[in-house]
Order: structure tokens, then C-alpha cells, then sequence
């Protein structure tokens, strides 16, 4: 089988940043972007906790499914496999650094939420008590130093 695109990045030097993992085309002349959210720096760093993961999935989800600018190209947001970030997928294609200013704005809402997580309830959640909001919130802060910082990695290294 012939090696996916996502498994030909150079994960030896992949630093935290926002990139751009693949655009898809869609009927219609539409595009799909994928966004690697890179958060810590693969095989280097330490993998992130699945519960401060899945609790940035459940903030990070409501928030951008709620931005009035940005809800309407919202497809997905998840975590890696491998623990190491989260995946956007948004109608169109907009660039790295738009992006990047979005994220800036959900990662502050991440690093100051305080009370019950969004859908972290038996009913709404499959498995609602693997969160832990005080980690994820110290996730954000430090995805945040790197969000905001003026060289912020962009684009994959080669």
C-alpha cells in the first residue's frame, strides 16, 4: 500500500504550529482544508493526556461551532491519534495564519473556562468522565505561547 500523505511528514523535526495537511476537492469546485494543530513536538515532547484532550475537544468544538464568523465552515475538530494536536477541517481555503488568529481565540476561551465542560454529561457524552478541564487549561496557555508568538511555524519543515 502506498504511504498516506500525513505519514510523510518529518515528524523528527515537526515542531507546534498550524499547517495545512491536505485540501480536498468536493462537487462543485468546493474545497475541504485539513489543519494539523500541531500542540507539542512529536516523539520529543510528551503525548497529551487523553482527558485534557478530550476536554479540549469538547470546548474547542462548542466554541468554533458557535463563532459567529467561523461556525458555518466548522466541519470537525478532533485529536490526533497520536496525541500530539488536533485536526480542523473547514469549507474553503483559508490560509495557515487565518487560522492561527482563530485558534488564538479559542485557545484563550480554553485557557479561561472555569465550570462544567460543555456535553460532559452520561447523557451527552460517551465517555463524559475522561476530562480534565484544570490540565487542558494549562495545555491552552502553552498552545497559546506558540499561537501568538510572531514566528509561528506555518509550514510543514521538510
Amino acid at each position: 500500500m502506498e504511504k498516506i500523505p500525513s505519514f510523510t511528514i518529518n515528524h523528527l523535526v515537526l515542531i507546534p504550529g498550524v499547517y495545512v495537511s491536505r485540501i480536498d476537492s468536493l462537487p462543485g469546485d468546493q474545497r475541504l482544508t485539513t489543519f494539523d494543530c500541531r500542540m507539542t513536538a512529536p516523539n520529543r515532547e510528551p503525548a497529551l493526556s487523553i482527558p485534557a484532550l478530550h476536554a479540549i475537544e469538547h470546548l474547542a468544538a462548542t466554541f468554533l461551532r458557535n463563532d459567529s464568523e467561523w461556525k458555518d465552515r466548522i466541519v470537525y475538530w478532533g485529536p490526533m491519534g497520536c496525541c500530539t494536536g488536533n485536526y480542523l477541517i473547514v469549507k474553503g481555503e483559508p490560509t495557515p495564519d487565518e487560522v492561527r488568529r482563530l485558534l488564538i481565540r479559542v485557545f484563550e476561551f480554553i485557557s479561561d473556562y472555569e465550570g462544567q465542560v460543555p456535553g460532559a454529561t452520561p447523557r451527552d457524552c460517551g465517555n463524559y468522565l475522561l476530562m480534565n478541564l484544570p490540565e487542558a487549561r494549562i495545555v491552552a496557555k502553552r498552545y497559546l505561547s506558540v499561537l501568538k508568538a510572531e514566528d509561528c511555524p506555518l509550514v510543514y519543515p521538510d
